[in-house]
């Protein structure tokens, strides 16, 4: 059971993937809802800090290298074309952030959220909780279409 908690924790660290992917991990695998949801909401938030601090200076250095060059180039444009979709001013741009993260579509997770709110120099704690919002929205809503859906194909089965 160790191993199944530690990689839902894992998962949810994981770029793209984050706690869309690792919620209905551990729902799959038979943890707990609520500690699922509890491992996910840590493992996507641990990253958030550094992504703030760092991914923006690390993707300007790699995007000339012959290797990496070219996705370091889609991770800035990607940080920038959502950092461009949320108005910087005043509180509603914490909303907006917070919506985008919440939002469980393709890249608009914890990662994208705060590689945008670096973009724009937002505050950094302001930032913060703008995302850990938009990640606990993600997880209610990822959480209720695993538990529906598992509970379907079980009911089925």
């Amino acid at each position: 059971m160790f191993f199944k908690y530690l990689t839902t924790f894992l998962i949810s660290m994981v770029p793209i993937v984050e706690l869309r992917g690792a919620l209905p991990y551990a729902i799959g695998f038979g943890i707990p809802t609520l500690q699922a949801l509890i491992i996910c909401v840590i493992g996507n938030m641990i990253p958030v800090p550094f992504i703030y601090l760092f991914a923006r200076r690390i993707l300007e250095w790699g995007k000339d290298k012959k290797l990496i060059g070219s996705f370091f180039t889609w991770c800035l444009e990607k940080g920038e074309k959502a950092g461009k979709k949320l108005n910087s001013d005043g509180h509603g741009a914490y909303i907006g952030l917070a919506l985008f993260v919440g939002i469980p579509l393709p890249g608009t997770g914890a990662w994208t959220g705060m590689l945008a709110a670096s973009f724009l120099d937002m505050d950094f704690k302001k930032s913060t909780a703008a995302v850990l919002s938009g990640v606990l929205l993600a997880g209610i809503i990822i959480g209720a279409v695993s538990l529906g859906a598992f509970g379907a194909i079980r009911a089925v089965a």
